[in-house]
């Protein structure tokens, strides 16, 4: 079946395309909306499904709200489990996984989806910014130092 393109088909889609920071449908609705504030969810979330029906997105399931990629090619993600943020893991994707899986398993592997958990950089640059601000108070517990009081 021949589906038409819509004007918000394609708002969706450069909506997506616009971004690198794989976003969820919410911030892709948050966009198109500005563009077409007539536009509903449910238009967004079924033109994000028929995108990635006909491989012109990817989706991407990672804890929360999924999210949503420009690049359709296999490659594995990295999720923060502070901020939420999703990257591009930096290094390919590995069929090796999925011969030696259908081989351990008897499976028929068609592809795996690797998604790394961590703290990306600037989560941890803030745990250690907020660490210079404290100090260890007497009994082990921590206090707050602030430039004008001292310690509380």
């Amino acid at each position: 079946m021949v589906r038409r393109e819509t004007k918000q088909r394609q708002f969706v889609l450069g909506a997506v395309l616009a971004r690198s920071d794989h976003p969820t449908a919410d911030m892709i609705f948050n966009d198109v909306h500005k563009q077409d504030p007539k536009i509903s969810h449910g238009t967004v979330y079924r033109n994000l499904n028929l995108l990635c029906g006909e491989g012109l997105i990817s989706h991407v399931r990672v804890p929360g709200a999924d999210r949503y990629d420009l690049r359709t090619d296999l490659h594995c993600h990295i999720f923060c489990v502070r901020c939420r943020k999703v990257t591009d893991a930096p290094h390919p994707y590995k069929p090796y996984l999925d011969e030696e899986t259908a081989k351990l398993s008897g499976y028929k592997i068609i592809r795996h989806r690797l998604i790394f958990e961590g703290i990306c950089p600037e989560c941890r640059n803030e745990d250690t910014a907020a660490l210079a601000y404290s100090v260890i108070a007497p009994g082990g517990g921590r206090k707050k130092e602030t430039k004008e009081f001292g310690t509380r």
